[in-house]
C-alpha cells in the first residue's frame, strides 16, 4: 500500500480511507446493492460472521448474513424500498460454523452524489456477551419459576432451600395474584418428596359437601351419586405434599377433619367407618388474615397454629416495585414466542406508567397487561399508547425508597460482566484469543474491558 506524504492517505493502491476506518471500529458493516448482492464487508463483520471479505463480496446478502428474517421481513430490503432506517433491531444469525449468534442491526439507504438510492448499509453489533449477562443477571434474580429482585423476594429466596428440606407445614400468605401457588411449587420440587405427586386443591372453588369428598374420598352408597369408591386427594398425594389454597374459605366442620390428618395422620373417608392413614405433607396458602378470622372465631385456632409452623409472607406488588422490569422481560420474552413477535423493550415513558402503578392484581394482573401491550404493539417497543386506559390514567410518582436506581442496576451488570470475563480467562489460561472467540467478542474489545475492570493483562 502506498502514501500521498502531504496527506498521509492511502494512495489508489491501497485500501480507502473509507475501508481503513470501517475496518478499525467493532461493529459489524456490510452494503448492498440494489440486486441484494454485497459490495463491501469490513474486518468485524468477518469477526463476527466467520465469512471473509473475499467470500462475502459479490454474494447475495441471505446467502452470508443467515439471519431469521432474511426470508419474511428482511429489514435492508425494508429500507431499501421504503428509505426507512431501522435501529437497533434483535435478530440472530448463523455463522459459518452454523452456530447461531444474537445481534443488533442498524440499516440506512446508500445514495450517489445526486442523491440517488443505490444500496443499502447495514451495522450489527454482536449481542453474545450481553446476552450472556442477561442469563447471569437473571439466575442471580430468579428461584425455581420465581422471579424477584426485592429484598423481599431475595430473603425469601435464601429461605426456600431450608425450608423445603424440612417437612414442616407450610403457611404462605399474600393478595391474590403474588405468586402463592409458584412458593408451592418450589418447595416440593426442593423437597426429597419431590419425584412423589404435588396435589393441588382450591379450598374456595367447592362448597362444603363437595370439598370434603374431593379431599377424603367416598365409599360407594355413601350419598345417592355415589356408584363406586373413589379415592380423595390425600389418598393420591400419599408420600407427596398437598397445597390447600384459600384455606380461609374452607367451613369448621372441614377444618376438623383436616386438624386430624394433621396430628394423626388419618382420616376416613365419606360413608366408611374405616380410618386411612396418609403420609402428606401440606402446605396451605391464603389472601385472607387468618389471625384476625381467628380472634373472630371464624377460624378454628388449634388448625391455625398447627399450619402456621412456617409462615411465608409474600409482598404485593405495590411494595417491591423494582420487581417489575425484570417480570417484564420475562413475560415479554414468554409471549414473544406465544405470539412470534420481536417486541424487544418497553419504551422509558411506558415504563414510567407501570412502575407508577399499584398492580391490585399483582404480578398476574402485570403479565396480563404487559400481554395486552404486545399485541397492540406493531413495532419492536411497547409505548405508552399500546397499554391499557385505565392504567395510562394513573400516573403518580411512586415513593422514593420504590423507584429503580440505573446507578445500581448498571454496578450490578459490570460486576457479574467482570465475573464471567474472569472466569473466561481462567478457563482458557489466560489466553486473550481464545477468550476472546469464547465470549464471541473482538480481542480489542475484551483488551478494553480487562484494564476496564483492572484484569490482569499479561
Amino acid at each position: 500500500m502506498g502514501y500521498d506524504n502531504k496527506h498521509d492517505i492511502p494512495t489508489q493502491d491501497g485500501p480507502s480511507w473509507t475501508q481503513l476506518i470501517l475496518d478499525s471500529i467493532a461493529d459489524g458493516v456490510f452494503t448492498v446493492d440494489h440486486e441484494g448482492r454485497i459490495t463491501s464487508f469490513n474486518k468485524a463483520a468477518e469477526i463476527i460472521t466467520g465469512f471473509s471479505k473475499e467470500e462475502a463480496v459479490g454474494q447475495y446478502c441471505h446467502e452470508i448474513f443467515r439471519s431469521n428474517l432474511c426470508f419474511e421481513a428482511c429489514a435492508l430490503k425494508h429500507t431499501a424500498e421504503t428509505t426507512e432506517t431501522i435501529v437497533n433491531l434483535e435478530v440472530n444469525i448463523l455463522n459459518r460454523d452454523n452456530r447461531e449468534i444474537p445481534i443488533s442491526i442498524s440499516t440506512a439507504v446508500v445514495r450517489d452524489e445526486s442523491g440517488n438510492v443505490v444500496g443499502a448499509v447495514e451495522t450489527f453489533r454482536d449481542l453474545s456477551l450481553i446476552k450472556e449477562l442477561r442469563k447471569e443477571i437473571s439466575s442471580s434474580y430468579s428461584f425455581q419459576d420465581i422471579l424477584g429482585r426485592s429484598k423481599s423476594m431475595l430473603d425469601l429466596f435464601q429461605i426456600l432451600p431450608d425450608i423445603a428440606q424440612s417437612d414442616a407445614t407450610v403457611l404462605i400468605e399474600g393478595e391474590s395474584g403474588t405468586g402463592k401457588e409458584l412458593f408451592a411449587t418450589a418447595i416440593h420440587n426442593l423437597s426429597t418428596r419431590k419425584d412423589r405427586p404435588l396435589i393441588k386443591v382450591n379450598c374456595a372453588a367447592l362448597p362444603e359437601t363437595l370439598l370434603e369428598s374431593e379431599l377424603f374420598g367416598y365409599k360407594k352408597g355413601a350419598f345417592t351419586d355415589a356408584k363406586r369408591d373413589k379415592p380423595g386427594r390425600f389418598r393420591q398425594a400419599h408420600g407427596g405434599t398437598m397445597l390447600l389454597d384459600e384455606i380461609g374459605d374452607m367451613s369448621k366442620g372441614t377444618q376438623v377433619k383436616l386438624l386430624r390428618v394433621l396430628e394423626q395422620k388419618e382420616y376416613e373417608p365419606l360413608g366408611s367407618t374405616k380410618t386411612e392413614r396418609v403420609d402428606v405433607r401440606i402446605i396451605t396458602a391464603t389472601n385472607r388474615n387468618l389471625m384476625e378470622m381467628m380472634h373472630r372465631r371464624e377460624f378454628r385456632e388449634d388448625l391455625f397454629y398447627r399450619i402456621n409452623v412456617i409462615r411465608l409472607s409474600i409482598a404485593p406488588l405495590r411494595e417491591r416495585r423494582e420487581d417489575i422490569p425484570l417480570l417484564i422481560d420475562h413475560f415479554m420474552e414468554r409471549i414473544n414466542l406465544k405470539q412470534s413477535k420481536q417486541i424487544k423493550k418497553v419504551s422509558p415513558s411506558a415504563l414510567r406508567i407501570l412502575l407508577n402503578y399499584d398492580f391490585p392484581g399483582n404480578v398476574r394482573e402485570l403479565e396480563n397487561t404487559i400481554e395486552h401491550a404486545m399485541i397492540l404493539t406493531k413495532g419492536i417497543e411497547i409505548q405508552p399508547r399500546n397499554l391499557p386506559s385505565y392504567l395510562r390514567s394513573k400516573q403518580i410518582e411512586p415513593p422514593a425508597h420504590a423507584k429503580i436506581s440505573e446507578e445500581q442496576d448498571l454496578a450490578v451488570l459490570e460486576r457479574v460482566e467482570r465475573d464471567l470475563i474472569a472466569s473466561a480467562l481462567e478457563r482458557n489460561g489466560g489466553n486473550t484469543a481464545a477468550t476472546a472467540k469464547e465470549l464471541g467478542i473482538h480481542r480489542t474489545t475484551l483488551w478494553r474491558k480487562m484494564k476496564r475492570y483492572h484484569l490482569p493483562t499479561s
